[in-house]
């Protein structure tokens, strides 16, 4: 199932651009966009891409505060002033030459997709660029200086959404998105990602689950490290799909973060394109099942820039464009030549990684002796009776 599909991109968007030794590089999200067009994904009639606004003060504002956009626009025309005080001028947030309006740029493209689909001009939109999920209200973190999936939300709400579901499978976990809405019973945040014990932001616990106005709101699922396909997928579909079909959203916005591949330099996952891809797609099919098919998706985190961020996330579009490709499609020569040029490094030949996204179902039963198991069960248990669900077998 699927229906008119909106990609919102324009080069500006790789202006958000933290400088050449920066592990987040604009070049992915360059590349991603250059294999997505040579593949064909955008030559579908129900597909459009149009240019991304820029956020205003007040958009900004639904989300962060006065203070801290001063402090942006501040330190992206001089000096640091007091930038440091809000995380801005680390080596994770460095000051870059107009940052405000570049992070504000990306902020309007996931603002443009959640109104193209919220209007119902669109099914399914997409910002690449996006899923910056780590800045806080009042600070820079993770390479995030504005978080835009979580202005979305705000701003789906501020239209008189009644429910939106946030589901982030980054390797990071969304802490900026979850901070937003803990006290929030509007909106349901999941989580996916590597255990806080072995990696930033160090948040993330199943027992984060919410303020109290808002029991169950926070659904996290911490991973081992280590966790491959077959290990990701069973908790993704043991933990998502029940919790969104209680919770009933009216938008589904997903983060989709591609840093949980194995050839990742920042973290400690295993998955491979093959298993990312699945997950995309098991998204792509839970808001049709779950919210008549509205579906805002951003792209997050992801370092190998040439060998897994533009084939996952081509994967990505053609399941916003309702026309999933095969994996074993083989990769233009064209753009392998442009990677070439334009990284001296040899691009991959296909879309797969020759992996099988195989998974064992939960209802096969939950294993004690499984370090995965025991992490998804304490979610499970945290969670599924805080939405009436019952966690038998």
């Amino acid at each position: 199932m699927t229906g008119a599909a909106i990609v919102v991109f324009d080069d500006e968007l790789t202006r958000y651009d933290f400088g050449p030794a920066h592990p987040l590089a604009p070049l992915r999200v360059d590349l991603t966009i250059r294999l997505a067009r040579s593949l064909g994904v955008f030559n579908s009639p129900a597909v459009s891409v149009v240019p991304a606004p820029t956020a205003t003060d007040d958009e900004l504002g639904l989300i962060h505060t006065p203070r801290y956009i001063e402090a942006v626009q501040k330190v992206s025309q001089g000096p640091f002033g007091d930038g440091l005080v809000h995380g801005l001028g680390t080596g994770d947030n460095p000051v870059f030459p107009d940052m405000h309006k570049a992070s504000a740029h990306v902020v309007g493209a996931s603002l443009e997709a959640a109104r193209r689909v919220w209007s119902g001009e669109s099914l399914h939109a997409i910002n690449v660029s996006g899923g910056l999920h780590h800045a806080m209200a009042d600070l820079a973190s993770g390479f995030c200086v504005y978080n835009d999936p979580a202005i979305a939300i705000a701003w789906l709400l501020e239209q008189g959404v009644a429910r939106v579901a946030y589901v982030d499978i980054d390797v990071h976990h969304g802490d900026g998105v979850q901070a937003a809405f803990y006290n929030d019973p509007r909106v349901l945040t999941i989580s996916l990602h590597e255990s806080p014990r072995t990696l930033f932001p160090g948040t993330g616990d199943p027992g984060e689950s919410g303020g109290p106005d808002a029991p169950g709101a926070s659904v996290n699922v911490a991973l081992p490290p280590g966790t491959g396909d077959g290990g990701w997928l069973r908790a993704f579909h043991a933990v998502v799909p029940p919790l969104l079909r209680e919770f009933g959203p009216s938008v589904l916005v997903s983060q989709h973060g591609c840093d949980s591949h194995m050839d990742d330099p920042l973290a400690h996952l295993m998955l491979s394109v093959d298993g990312q891809r699945a997950a995309h797609l098991a998204l792509h099919d839970l808001a049709h099942e779950v919210c008549e098919g509205r579906w805002v998706a951003t792209g997050g985190g992801g370092y190998a820039i040439v060998d897994v961020v533009p084939r996952t996330w081509t994967h990505l579009l053609a399941a916003v464009a309702g026309a999933p490709l095969d994996p074993g499609t083989s990769i233009p020569g064209e753009w392998r030549e442009y990677v070439g040029e334009s990284t001296g490094r040899r691009a991959p030949a296909r879309l797969t990684d020759g992996r099988s996204a195989t998974f064992s179902d939960w209802s096969s039963g939950y294993d004690p002796d499984s370090w995965l198991d025991r992490c998804v069960e304490q979610t499970r248990r945290e969670i599924f009776p805080l939405h009436g669900i019952e966690t038998s077998y």
